[in-house]
């Protein structure tokens, strides 16, 4: 996949150019119906299936701390990828951008820039400043610059609408299953390992790998979870607690990951973590050892119930989870 983060950087327009527009916040199985349809029409007329999307998410400028994301932008362009799409334009969404009209966005934009010959788009989807360019003004713009324009309908699983505000409704409510159901695949928080109060190890006797939340960043519901954990191109099983330490009485909010059968120093060095079930809630213990106590009680349960996914999986000839 081509990947254009200016759109000067586009010099010339593309053969055949199917386009779609979004944010593409989680790369849920509504946005994968969008790329599905763009690369089946780029391939009829042997063009160029082009995806347009915008950093930082246009809330995040328009209304600072309006909305918290279900995917970093990185996640989304490895998604994005995976659906098959050839070119991707990452836009820099600033005041000043915002200011563009509908009318420019499709004439210098899609028409000049990009050589846009058909238009896909979702059921609700608006853009230019005050979103005047609807459903209604792409379909005429279409008739003007000779441009077909195909509309996605809203797309549901078990009569429930899949929406990113839906995913980031059951992610604050720990329903990792509901995430999962309607994303395709299990929620995934990511980031680099920090060094924390080093009493992981040391007192509980559950070392841990601590990453702290952005400004940005979607966070789960407060509580202890099973995972499955990324490092270094290869899966373990592990727990994890989202919280601030109660126990300890902190005031950081951290996501700190005990990682099974591992002891390898990865400070500074990125993970990934998926969330696959809600455990419990976080509580404040008299003491660290009724903590490790439980914590010790968390791993036993968190390591059954994946060892009878991981049979699971096996006996379904879908083996993806290597420990």
């Amino acid at each position: 996949m081509q990947i254009f983060r200016r759109v000067e950087d586009i010099t010339l327009p593309f053969t055949n150019a199917c386009v779609t527009i979004g944010n593409f916040d989680g790369v849920h199985f509504g946005h994968q119906q969008l790329f599905r349809t763009v690369v089946q029409k780029a391939r009829a007329i042997h063009g160029k299936s082009v995806a347009i999307t915008f950093d930082p998410h246009p809330l995040q400028v328009l209304l600072p701390g309006g909305i918290k994301l279900i995917s970093t932008c990185e996640q989304k362009v490895e998604l994005i990828e995976m659906s098959g799409i050839d070119v991707l334009l990452i836009i820099p969404f600033t005041q000043d951008f915002a200011k563009t009209s509908a009318e420019d966005f499709v004439s210098e934009l899609l028409v000049r820039r990009l050589g846009v010959k058909e238009l896909v788009v979702g059921y609700d989807y608006a853009f230019g400043k005050g979103r005047s360019g609807n459903i209604d003004f792409l379909q005429r713009q279409g008739d003007l610059f000779g441009f077909p324009v195909t509309v996605v309908d809203a797309y549901y699983i078990d009569k429930q609408l899949v929406s990113s505000t839906r995913i980031r409704e059951l992610v604050r409510e720990g329903d990792m299953n509901g995430a999962r159901e309607l994303l395709g695949r299990n929620y995934q928080i990511r980031g680099v390992v920090q060094v924390g109060k080093q009493r992981g190890g040391k007192v509980i006797g559950f070392p841990t790998a601590n990453l702290k939340f952005n400004d940005e960043d979607l966070v789960p519901k407060h509580g202890v979870y099973i995972t499955e954990v990324i490092c270094r191109g290869r899966g373990y099983g592990g727990i994890l607690n989202i919280g601030y330490n109660p126990t300890f009485g902190e005031d950081q909010l951290v996501a700190e990951t005990h990682i099974f059968d591992f002891n390898e120093d990865i400070y500074g060095q990125p993970i990934k973590v998926n969330l696959l079930k809600f455990l419990r809630s976080e509580r404040k213990f008299s003491s660290a050892k009724e903590l490790a106590e439980q914590i010790g009680k968390d791993v036993l349960l968190a390591k059954t119930l994946l060892a009878a996914q991981q049979k699971e999986l096996i006996s379904s000839g879908n083996d993806t989870f290597k420990k």
